[in-house]
């Protein structure tokens, strides 16, 4: 059994941060997630793409986000159960929670902080018949390594940011790149669309609208797509096929949990402590919902500052809590006591 004051289910950005405000408050954390690497959605889908609204970032990278909140969480020697989805969660009669993992792993703490993102989550796959016997063969539903496209024949498939953005990255990598959409609009930012339309202008990108593809053709792996367009069929020969259509997100065994649920989403209250229906379980990052929730990383970052001061005080009754600032403390001086407080304040003056 694994035994620690708080468990986190998620391992993303928000998950990460979330151990780092609880080493601050001298809580011990372990992670659960079902994907076998940290970073959630970002090192999943997205890992070299950039992000533009991280507070002292004017951009980075997903992956060297989740990097950063790597390291910056080392020192709080937190614990990690990859790979593994929490399947169960049963309450203990001293308050506790036992948490099961669907490879029999068994995890107690004192609180569960639910930092799931979006929970598990599916392409949305096109209706090609054939398409399953090409997975991994030349149809790929995201884009984890883009050097692996490098001189490479490429056909994207869809209409929004992801189709766009990574037209517009592919572009510069591989020796083609075709995007196919059903419409001739697009749903995608305005930039984004003017940098795909100046691509086609300069020759850098075929654009297929609207049109849709029908067929795939391969033996082992794919080599070549059907595309209708105006009733006519064209073949394009092409290495790989990236249909982006969007994720379908599902909550998964927590759905089951006896959580308040809406819209595929748990319950918090926002107006104290982002605290679900049961006692001892939060959610923060985008699996909450609560009135005005934003889905942006820097809101799960706030959310779990204030969850692990509301935990804190949960399981210190006793003690009381005197917030203080890193500038003033640094790390160390993190432990919640007034005494403490008082010491690091009379010191900075």
């Amino acid at each position: 059994m694994i035994e620690t004051d708080i468990l986190i289910i998620g391992a993303g950005p928000t998950g990460l941060f979330t151990v780092f405000e609880a080493g601050l408050l001298r809580m011990k954390c372990h992670i659960i997630d079902a994907l076998p690497q940290m970073g959630g959605q970002l090192s999943e889908l997205y890992p070299k793409k950039p992000i533009f609204d991280i507070p002292g970032f004017p951009s980075v990278l997903a992956g060297d986000l989740i990097d950063n909140l790597h390291e910056q969480i080392k020192q709080f020697e937190p614990g990690f159960t990859l790979n593994e989805r929490a399947d169960s969660l049963n309450r203990l009669q001293d308050g506790s929670f036992e948490v099961i993992t669907n490879k029999g792993t068994v995890h107690k703490a004192k609180a569960v902080i639910i930092a799931g993102g979006l929970g598990s989550f599916e392409p949305k796959k096109p209706p090609l018949k054939n398409i399953s016997s090409f997975e991994d063969n030349g149809v790929n539903y995201f884009v984890k390594r883009p050097e692996d496209y490098r001189g490479k024949k490429i056909v994207i498939a869809g209409g929004g940011d992801s189709a766009l953005d990574w037209t517009i990255h592919l572009a510069e990598i591989a020796s083609s790149v075709s995007l196919v959409h059903r419409r001739n609009e697009f749903r995608g930012a305005l930039d984004s669309v003017e940098k795909v339309k100046k691509l086609k202008q300069n020759g850098k990108i075929n654009l297929i609208t609207p049109a849709e593809v029908i067929e795939l053709h391969g033996k082992e792996k794919l080599s070549a797509i059907s595309v209708e367009r105006d009733g006519a069929i064209e073949i394009i020969d092409t290495d790989y096929l990236i249909p982006l259509f969007g994720l379908v997100p599902k909550l998964g065994p927590i759905g089951d949990w006896g959580l308040d649920i809406e819209k595929n989403a748990i319950k918090v209250d926002n107006s104290t402590d982002f605290s679900t229906n049961i006692p001892g379980i939060y959610a923060v990052g985008d699996i909450n919902t609560y009135p005005y929730k934003m889905k942006l990383i820097l809101c799960g970052f706030h959310e779990a500052a204030i969850v692990c001061q509301s935990i804190y005080q949960r399981l210190n009754p006793n003690k009381k809590f005197i917030l203080k600032y890193t500038t003033v403390s640094g790390v160390d001086g993190f432990d919640g006591s007034r005494k403490e407080a008082e010491k690091q304040v009379v010191t900075a003056i």
